[in-house]
């Protein structure tokens, strides 16, 4: 037995192996397992964690775009909406029936008075006719207090027989100045007192030069007075429009229009310059300064 473990021993020795040997192993062996780190694959939830917040900063950026687009398309729609008011407020450009001419486009070059349509009034058969006799209308005022029109089938019925007062209204504009020929401005009817006697009557007064009113719309007037004077059953549609310039104050011009009914003894359609001669007139406020 003592031979047996002494060979043992010697063979242990030989192979370099000593009886302590297996003990240091197993110590090796629990410290090499006692230091080893365990690590845990995290990758699955961050991803997801920074997947869950790009989505939350995406939805609130598109959340703020959404925002900015409703604001303004509200802004938009408001804007059509004061567009329309706007629109729906403010005297309609004078034009004429055939040709659709915008009037208050045209540009003045020493013509004062020019014919519209080649002359022709243009009034409809309806508007011809006499079976509810005399009478006369004056447009409302627009939204600027501007007159907008006044129209007549005309007979010796409705001429005044009283003498014409004084005018005391001032129409939109109205910022008059001496001139070497009296006044820059007269107040200017649409329609003339001897056909209707309407005097002080803001529907029917507006802001015109001295040469609009005498000699340019007198002398289409006279052409009309003579004709009913002739004959109590003469009569004549008539129709004056002043025409104005976007939200401008003085009228561009006037346009006449008459008709005899039955015949053509007085038919024009004219459309008359509000200007005069050496003033330049700021007709947005109705001042004006020497040209």
């Amino acid at each position: 037995m003592k031979k047996l473990i002494t060979l043992t021993a010697s063979l242990l020795a030989v192979l370099g192996i000593g009886l302590s040997g297996c003990g240091q192993q197993k110590s090796t062996a629990k410290s090499a397992s006692s230091s080893t780190k365990v690590v845990y694959d995290h990758g699955p939830q961050k991803k997801a964690s920074h997947l869950e917040k790009a989505n939350s900063a995406e939805k609130a950026r598109l959340d703020k775009r959404q925002s900015k687009l409703n604001s303004q398309q509200a802004s938009l729609k408001a804007a059509k909406a004061a567009a329309a008011h706007k629109s729906a407020t403010a005297t309609p450009q004078a034009k004429t029936k055939s040709s659709g001419v915008n009037l208050a486009n045209l540009t003045y070059s020493g013509q004062q008075e020019i014919t519209v349509n080649q002359n022709k009034p243009g009034f409809s058969r309806s508007e011809l006719s006499t079976k509810h006799g005399a009478w006369a209308t004056y447009h409302d005022l627009d939204s600027l207090n501007r007159v907008t029109g006044a129209a007549a089938l005309l007979n010796q019925s409705l001429m005044p027989s009283a003498q014409r007062e004084a005018l005391t209204v001032d129409p939109t504009g109205w910022h008059n100045k001496r001139t070497s020929h009296g006044w820059l401005y007269n107040r200017s009817h649409l329609i003339g007192y001897q056909f209707t006697g309407q005097n002080n009557n803001p529907k029917n007064l507006m802001t015109g030069t001295r040469t609009l009113n005498n000699p340019a719309m007198l002398h289409n007037e006279m052409d009309v007075a003579t004709y009913l004077k002739e004959s109590k059953s003469h009569y004549v549609r008539y129709a004056v429009t002043p025409v104005f310039k976007g939200n401008e104050l003085v009228a561009r011009g006037v346009q006449m229009r008459a008709q005899s009914i039955g015949s053509n003894a007085v038919h024009f359609n004219v459309y008359i310059f509000n200007i005069e001669p050496g003033y330049t007139i700021d007709y947005t406020t109705g001042y004006s300064r020497v040209s």
